[in-house]
């Protein structure tokens, strides 16, 4: 008898890294997508802090966007110079909207849901996501669909994360889309 991870087919994040893009697209929102850098993961190694990067992913700040099954690639220009960027969509760890941060927050990569991962190593716990949040959730049992996701402050009450540099505007927070 088949059991309930045999039928479970492929993995639906691809398929909501595109419904929110299409959101924020739709709603004249940028997509941001928060990504937790590992071996397998092409982006300009100087703008990565804690294992992540944060990617805007708007059609004006890239070109050849191609939002596939196993992988996100484009090319985006930082400093001035133009970069390929390719991240496996198992290493995307939030997608959200700059404007108003409504978005939707994945599971942090592990050695094991990363095919291919060839370092052996096992994936660090998480890092703080920028804006004082961190992605909590817990291994999924094998009779489970999907891992119970929830996204956490890591601030204290009352304290205010810094605004973005260069800017005066305070910086967005995920929220869970229903």
């Amino acid at each position: 008898m088949a059991g309930l991870s045999d039928n479970a087919g492929s993995s639906t994040r691809p398929y909501l890294v595109r419904a929110l893009h299409d959101w924020c697209t739709d709603n004249g929102f940028t997509p941001y997508i928060a990504v937790h850098v590992g071996a397998r993961v092409q982006v300009p190694m100087e703008y990565v802090k804690n294992n992540e990067i944060v990617l805007n992913v708007s059609f004006e700040a890239t070109s050849n966007l191609r939002l596939g099954n196993d992988a996100i690639e484009f090319k985006a220009r930082f400093g001035g110079v133009t970069r390929e960027i390719h991240v496996p969509i198992e290493s995307v760890v939030a997608i959200y909207a700059r404007e108003n941060g409504q978005g939707m927050a994945f599971p942090m990569p592990t050695a094991a849901a990363s095919p291919g991962a060839d370092d052996g190593a096992t994936t660090p716990a998480p890092e703080p996501l920028r804006g004082g949040l961190r992605l909590a959730s817990s291994e999924p049992a094998a009779s489970e669909a999907a891992p119970d996701m929830r996204v956490e402050s890591t601030d204290e009450p009352g304290d205010e994360p810094p605004p973005p540099a260069g800017g005066d505007s305070p910086r967005p927070t995920l929220k869970r889309v229903k």
